[in-house]
């Protein structure tokens, strides 16, 4: 049985008339998807700090504080027309010009296709799924296990939402029960309505795969949600690449972005932002705020938990960038906040910064070749 329930979680693979469609994209060449730029790693450095992490990279018995919204009041319609509802890691629900959309949602206890292995979760889910109010449409950046949850994406089967994917991932949620009818899959670049808002796939920096052989055998995406009296962007996950600053001249000004900022490591720096490089990836798409995402539910890598917050809140002091930091489960909404909002609601912990510990991007996957730091770095 555990057997089963583990390979239904690896999805399945494209077929037919989606493959044909997938093997047209200009991201596709030799058998798979790939990147703006190469990706380089050091899996030896990287595993050396899995075997000594340094201090507080989960939280202690007091565990993380969290908020626990209600369906009423995630029914009540935000004042400014733009409310952000950050659930942990990458999980959100933005509420944009009359249309809720939810962000890669993760119910379940593990990113896993296993229930009894993995990282476990740090709080349960802030809200029941079946709380959430009326969703118009789920976007998925990517199909690694903390993005692409099996169980709660088959928890909305009998839903009317609608799926926004990147190429090949209806494959999974096909296999799922996710009638083919609710699932728009995107190249980078096209774009899909939903309600009065434009939403277009934008390109991103990282891989994909639930398992070995699928690997890079979908795409992978950010998002530009575009409406008619507001603009949010959500990066999901990617490293620095120089798309970001055409993505802000195509579709910014943003109201808000939603940039992933935990989970990274300078053994793979290419592959997630890091708190520096995630500022100055919400600067160069041309975002009024920040709101940093993908930390505080999983330990997903060897840093401090509370490390991304801090490192964030200094990278944004120095190059003027807005940050909002929502207790999980909290509602915001940016109009409303006066300039830099962070409230450090996590307790003060030791972290390594940005001079001790550098996540610098290559440009061309030559560890010799870096990316300049933004200017200002504390």
């Amino acid at each position: 049985m555990a057997v089963a329930s583990a390979w239904q979680s690896f999805g399945d693979g494209a077929e037919g008339a989606r493959l044909s469609h997938m093997t047209q994209s200009p991201q596709w060449h030799d058998g798979r998807f790939h990147n703006p730029g190469p990706m380089w790693n050091d899996m030896g450095g990287a595993i050396s700090r899995l075997l000594d992490p340094p201090p507080a990279t989960v939280p202690d018995s007091a565990g993380v504080p969290v908020v626990h919204p209600t369906r009423s009041s995630l029914l009540a319609v935000p004042a400014s027309g733009l409310r952000v509802t950050w659930f942990g890691h990458s999980s959100s629900l933005i509420e944009i010009d009359g249309v809720r959309l939810l962000t890669d949602p993760i119910w379940s206890t593990r990113p896993s296709p296993v229930t009894w292995a993995g990282p476990q979760r740090w709080f349960p889910p802030v809200i029941a799924l079946d709380s959430l109010p009326p969703i118009d449409a789920v976007l998925i950046s990517h199909d690694h296990y903390d993005h692409l949850d099996r169980a709660t994406i088959q928890a909305m089967r009998g839903w009317t939402t609608m799926f926004i994917v990147p190429l090949g991932i209806g494959a999974h949620l096909e296999s799922w029960g996710i009638p083919p009818a609710r699932i728009v899959e995107l190249d980078w670049w096209q774009p899909v309505r939903v309600g009065a808002l434009e939403i277009v796939a934008t390109p991103a920096r990282h891989a994909s795969g639930r398992l070995s052989p699928q690997s890079d055998q979908t795409l992978w995406a950010g998002y530009a949600i575009l409406g008619p009296a507001h603009r949010a962007f959500y990066s999901g996950d990617t490293g620095l690449h120089e798309t970001l600053g055409e993505i802000g001249t195509r579709y910014g000004p943003f109201d808000v972005a939603l940039i992933e900022s935990g989970q990274y490591d300078a053994a793979w720096p290419d592959w997630h932002l890091g708190p520096e490089q995630a500022v100055e990836a919400s600067r160069r798409v041309r975002a009024k705020a920040m709101i940093p995402v993908h930390w505080a539910l999983f330990k997903l890598a060897s840093h401090g938990w509370t490390e991304p917050a801090e490192r964030v809140l200094a990278a944004g002091r120095c190059l003027g960038v807005a940050i909002i930091t929502p207790r999980p489960g909290a509602s915001v909404e940016p109009a409303s906040l006066a300039g830099d909002d962070a409230e450090r609601w996590w307790p003060t912990l030791p972290w390594s910064t940005a001079s001790q510990a550098p996540v610098i991007a290559t440009r061309r996957g030559d560890p010799a070749d870096r990316v300049p730091p933004a200017p200002c770095v504390r």
